[in-house]
């Protein structure tokens, strides 16, 4: 063979190796790669399906809802809960209400975002439920069973129980001009300022208080 192809043979070889080093540590490490990438893939996916989950119900939400949901809250909240996902997921509501169904397209919302949910129709059930399970916030209304007082009430029973899980309430007949009561974090009739609450709140939870 003439000198000058082995020349050239030689000049390519470190190259090849180089090349034939690439495949070797590709192949003996694509399994970490592969194991590593997927989680990562099916998490997005599983975010995907959770917000469109989210979209859907939380067009229920408005159907159903007194207040007025405009397009640029729906925009609004669905971007939160986008981005609050991981925040959210885990998270555990105590809902009081004498009629829980009249809240069931929002339970469905926040169960959607991998959230426990479980309600109670009384008071009573609520303190029970408080004594036997760890929640982050209670969800509550204020007229319950003929007592346009009942939630108030229940926030003095909270206190002298020593039960230091933050309230939010869920109204319809709620009158903020009336003011609200300073064991209440926020209190609201509109559906989507719930769901921001709740992300408010879970944030705070996870991630503490900001500093003033």
């Amino acid at each position: 063979m003439p000198e000058a192809i082995w020349i050239k043979l030689i000049g390519t070889l470190p190259g090849l190796l180089w090349v034939a080093f690439a495949v070797i540590v590709f192949l003996s490490l694509r399994g970490t790669i592969i194991h590593s990438l997927v989680p990562r893939v099916t998490a997005l996916r599983a975010l995907g399906v959770e917000v469109e989950m989210a979209a859907h119900i939380l067009d229920r939400v408005a159907e159903h809802s007194d207040t007025p949901v405009t397009p640029t809250m729906r925009r609004g909240v669905l971007g939160r809960l986008e981005h609050a996902a991981d925040t959210l997921r885990g998270g555990r509501i105590l809902w009081v209400d004498d009629h829980p169904e009249h809240n069931g397209a929002l339970i469905s919302l926040f169960r959607s975002m991998d959230m426990v949910v479980d309600t109670a129709r009384s008071t009573d059930e609520g303190l029970v439920a408080l004594g036997h399970g760890s929640y982050d916030i209670v969800l509550s209304d204020i007229d319950r069973d003929g007592d346009p007082q009942a939630g108030i009430s229940m926030l003095r029973e909270l206190e002298a129980r020593n039960v230091d899980v933050p309230v939010l309430v869920h109204a319809h007949n709620f009158n903020p001009e009336l003011g609200v009561d300073r064991r209440i974090f926020a209190a609201t009739n509109n559906p989507v300022g719930i769901v921001h609450y709740v992300i408010d709140l879970m944030e705070r939870i996870r991630f503490g208080a900001p500093e003033v």
